[in-house]
């Protein structure tokens, strides 16, 4: 394979996109480990998530409840 007289530029060209693609992914992961570990430390303290709030009618108003409709007059109830 002959890359010519630019070789030493294709050569660094794909090894700094992938330098720079690997360094992607470790920071990924690593904020991924960071965000479970601070999550994980939130519910510790009891913080849940909203996604887990228990179903309509057992605690707290109804979404229709929650806030007036903004620009409609009549329709608020």
């Amino acid at each position: 394979m002959d890359l010519g007289p630019h070789a030493a530029f294709i050569i660094s060209a794909y090894a700094l996109a992938i330098l720079i693609v690997a360094a992607m992914i470790a920071w990924i992961i690593l904020d991924h480990r960071s965000q479970r570990r601070i999550l994980s430390d939130l519910e510790a303290q009891g913080m849940t998530r909203r996604s887990e709030r228990p179903s309509r009618g057992q605690d707290g108003p109804r979404p229709a409840e929650a806030a007036p409709t903004l620009g409609r007059t009549g329709d608020n109830a």
